[in-house]
């Protein structure tokens, strides 16, 4: 028995491997915004996909903080929002709007993932949204949509407004309420809302300096768009050179994600 199946065995015997893959990355993702500080208590979620035909997802356990998740604590549901997983925990109610009308519309949603950070929500609250003022908010501008507050996300009839608005982008700043990020894989949507928090925090500082920030020459800006254009390539940077590491990161940190 290899060490994977011998893992599955301990978790469920009718887990697949691929599953029990997909809730380790997940898993890895809660305690990696937990190590950034992007967590808000026991709220704010992050989902992925599980593979397979259903359009099944794996979200948080609502009650646990995000450096207390684990693989085998992840709560399965499908789009109806029935629970197909034992556990002690209900799913957060808003987590389920937001993720839900997301999995359902976009089939490369593998993972979608939602913030409420200050300087994500500072900069979602003001008039001029993201500014393409420097090279990391160039990495996310390109390919960031908008959202208008509605309220706490309980109303399953906002969710094809918030599908609309998404469009094929896979960026959002959700209008006084926080930052979202969608990815082919958990490694996408992470490296997507580490370069959107970043640059946010970047715009909050910069404004902080004055009102008035140093031009971008707007040929520059276009010259980067078309360099990101490849979502191919971007997937194989996240996959590849960016998630590895950060999973080396959390084995030395606290490899108990994994269980």
């Amino acid at each position: 028995m290899s060490p994977a199946e011998a893992r599955l065995k301990k978790v469920s015997s009718d887990m697949t491997e691929a599953e029990w893959g997909q809730r380790i990355n997940l898993a890895a993702c809660y305690r990696l915004i937990a190590h950034y500080g992007w967590d808000d208590l026991v709220d704010t979620h992050v989902s992925a996909r599980v593979p397979g035909p259903e359009h099944h997802f794996l979200i948080n356990p609502y009650g646990l903080m995000f450096d207390e998740i684990t693989a085998s604590s992840l709560v399965k549901v499908d789009l109806d929002g029935n629970q197909l997983t034992k556990s002690d925990y209900s799913i957060n109610p808003a987590g389920f709007t937001i993720h839900s009308a997301i999995h359902e519309a976009r089939e490369d949603a593998g993972c979608v993932l939602h913030l409420h950070t200050p300087d994500g929500t500072a900069v979602a609250s003001c008039m001029e949204g993201l500014l393409p003022l420097n090279q990391t908010a160039q990495l996310v501008t390109h390919d960031l949509a908008y959202h208008d507050y509605e309220g706490i996300a309980l109303d399953h009839d906002e969710r094809p407004r918030l599908q609309k608005d998404l469009g094929n982008k896979n960026h959002m700043l959700l209008r006084n309420h926080g930052t979202l990020t969608v990815g082919r894989s958990v490694a996408s949507a992470f490296e997507r809302m580490y370069h959107l928090e970043r640059a946010c925090t970047m715009q909050v500082r910069t404004r902080m300096l004055g009102p008035v920030a140093y031009p971008v020459d707007p040929t520059v800006v276009d010259k980067n768009t078309k360099l990101l254009a490849n979502p191919d390539r971007q997937e194989l940077r996240s996959t590849t050179l960016v998630w590895p590491p950060l999973l080396r990161k959390l084995d030395r940190l606290d490899p108990s994600y994994k269980n």
